[in-house]
């Protein structure tokens, strides 16, 4: 395939010429690495400095382009500067309208709640509430389990392994100091590659459903109910795990026969980016509470938890924050919402990522650095791994397959026996990536999955440009590592 060219960025109100010209990039990166901290992950990983965007393409201060597909880890559902984000930032800056304004009644938050109720699913808007937190999604976590916690009158939280959410909750501990302590109980979380039961497929998804169902049933005598159930339709620093739709329908029937609140995160899967406004929309299934953040801004800082009126106690001192009020992000999450849903945007992930996945499939077939390709709309994550390496059950410390007592050993249903992640590889496959001009993240429990994010206003073009720059990355980065291991033999 040869490179697509990307036409270049119409000029902008800033010069990036004249800025890196005036100081440098390198300087100014020089600058951010003495006076921030080590844990500067994004910064660490993509050493450059974005001084003009649109759409898909970033420019930095030395005048080079590249193509995002991070997305800003997801808040950009329609690219940079997309011209209706515009629109909306000027029309309440013109408005002379306050820009925060606590969690008062405003027009501003009027249009965002109406919009946002068009989308929801059909079985939760006719009796939604929506609760405005802090700006981030771990926050809005943290809301949502306050709410089913009041609710309930009980504590604990059951989340899954690999979900980038849950332990989060434990910051609540120092909230009020009448809250219990906080136990996050860890299940298995079905896939195919890595099944934690080594079986794949639905015999897997199955596996995972009845372990669940026993730890709820065998609690012991005096031992309650947990107060909540935290999943993610689709694991995003899991490693782009899509849940499948029958585990996902077994966990709302578990859920809801015990009078146990389904909180769904759609923290990085909402807003169209699965192929579904929201992902929980694939399985069919109504949750209790949804936690919402990142894209509903549309790039500026937004989070709400939407949640079952049934559910909404009004308890005393729950937590409202000081910055639930921000108009422009709701304003700009307004259009965001409404150009998503009015353009079929949504579908469009859908089509384009089913292609994406099977092309990339076919491009990697020959390549045994690549152990899976998998995704859900434009969510999309390619995993490496150490093709000399013995293969290993990636159980990740879930529990055995179980069956009559006797532990099950057999091949996951792929037929593929997965081998050792390669995080060192992946980092490889990104570094070779930012040279080519081409933007990616990086995940999963060992950080060896490369992670596409592309806007959903991705054209064909720019899709066959992402596809030709990643797979060359991979092969790059695959050959060098072959010569260094040749070169520098490791021990035996």
């Amino acid at each position: 395939m040869g490179r697509t060219q990307v036409k270049p960025l119409p000029a902008g109100a800033v010069d990036a010429t004249a800025l890196a010209s005036r100081d440098g990039h390198e300087a100014i990166l020089r600058r951010q690495a003495a006076r921030e901290p080590a844990a500067r992950t994004y910064a660490r990983a993509l050493p450059i400095v974005p001084v003009r965007a649109r759409g898909l393409t970033i420019e930095g201060a030395d005048g080079r382009r590249y193509l995002d597909c991070l997305s800003g880890a997801g808040t950009l559902a329609l690219g940079h500067n997309h011209p209706v984000v515009l629109e909306a930032i000027r029309q309440v800056l013109d408005s002379g309208a306050p820009l925060n304004a606590l969690d008062l009644a405003t027009p501003a938050k009027d249009a965002f709640l109406t919009e946002l109720y068009r989308t929801l699913p059909p079985g939760l808007a006719g009796r939604a509430r929506v609760r405005f937190c802090g700006p981030a999604g771990s926050e809005a976590v943290e809301t949502a389990y306050a709410l089913v916690r009041a609710a309930t009158g009980r504590s604990g939280l059951l989340a899954f392994t690999g979900s980038g959410r849950g332990t989060t909750c434990r910051a609540l501990d120092g909230t009020w100091a009448d809250t219990p302590d906080m136990r996050v109980a860890r299940l298995p979380y079905p896939q195919d590659y890595r099944c934690p039961f080594g079986v794949g497929g639905e015999r897997g998804a199955d596996l995972a459903a009845r372990w669940t169902e026993s730890l709820l049933d065998d609690r012991g005598p005096g031992v309650p109910l947990p107060a909540g159930m935290l999943v993610e339709p689709v694991q995003s620093e899991g490693g782009v795990i899509p849940a499948p739709h029958t585990w996902l329908r077994r966990m709302r029937q578990l859920t809801a026969e015990r009078s146990i609140p389904l909180i769904v995160d759609e923290t990085h899967t909402g807003v169209g980016r699965t192929g579904a406004f929201w992902a929980v929309e694939h399985s069919g299934v109504t949750p209790d509470v949804m936690v919402l953040s990142k894209a509903i801004g549309g790039s500026l800082p937004l989070a709400v938890v939407v949640y079952r009126d049934d559910l909404d106690i009004g308890e005393p001192g729950a937590p409202v924050g000081t910055f639930p009020g921000n108009q422009l992000a709701m304003a700009v999450g307004t259009a965001t919402l409404a150009h998503v849903r009015e353009n079929a945007l949504a579908e469009r992930a859908a089509t384009l990522g089913e292609r994406l996945l099977r092309q990339l499939r076919d491009l990697t077939s020959g390549l045994k650095c690549v152990g899976d390709v998998r995704g859900r709309g434009l969510m999309i994550g390619v995993e490496l791994v150490d093709p000399e390496a013995e293969g290993d059950s990636g159980s990740s410390g879930a529990p055995e397959a179980v069956e009559g007592g006797v532990a099950a050993s057999v091949m996951p249903h792929s037929g593929r026996q997965p081998r050792p992640a390669a995080p060192e590889l992946a980092a490889a496959v990104q570094r070779e990536c930012l040279r080519r001009g081409l933007i990616v993240g990086l995940g999963g429990r060992h950080a060896s999955v490369v992670q596409l994010l592309p806007p959903l206003t991705l054209t064909d073009e720019q899709a066959a440009a992402v596809l030709d720059r990643l797979t060359d990355a991979v092969r790059t980065a695959a050959r060098c590592r072959g010569v260094a291991r040749q070169t520098h033999p490791e021990p035996r």
